[in-house]
């Protein structure tokens, strides 16, 4: 027989991990800005007294969407370099980086809700570091 989740408790900090991890996506695929804002929000306000477990996801995903906006300017500075928005390049570059860093980007979010879910710690590759308190 499965075992019931009454035997298994959810974690401290799962709540507010979900949470994070959820306007992350928000913020990539909804409403970009309002989600980030909220996001920050969240992190400013939660991080210090959070658990480990939400801790590591509101740091993740903030590292994480602070990576992305940096990548969003990089791609204008380089679509200006290319001749403007008016060049015929600037679809490449567009279709580009939607097709590799945003999409990227989805799915690792979309990985990072579902540890979460999970009650794990999980931590973004290359834009993302290790998590105080983690489980090797």
């Amino acid at each position: 027989m499965p075992p019931s989740a009454a035997e298994h408790p959810k974690p401290a900090g799962e709540g507010l991990a979900i949470a994070a991890e959820s306007l992350f996506l928000v913020n990539l695929l909804a409403a970009p800005g309002i989600g980030f804002l909220l996001l920050v929000w969240l992190w400013w306000s939660r991080r210090k007294g959070a658990p480990p477990l939400a801790r590591c996801h509101l740091d993740q995903t903030f590292r994480a969407s602070i990576w992305g906006g940096i990548l969003i300017v990089v791609v204008n500075i380089v679509i200006l370099a290319m001749g403007g928005y008016d060049a015929p390049n600037t679809w490449m570059v567009v279709i580009l980086y939607f097709t590799t860093i945003h999409s990227t980007f989805v799915l690792l979010g979309t990985l990072g809700l579902a540890k979460a879910m999970a009650g794990k710690h999980y931590h973004y590759p290359l834009v993302g570091g290790r998590c105080r308190g983690e489980e090797v």
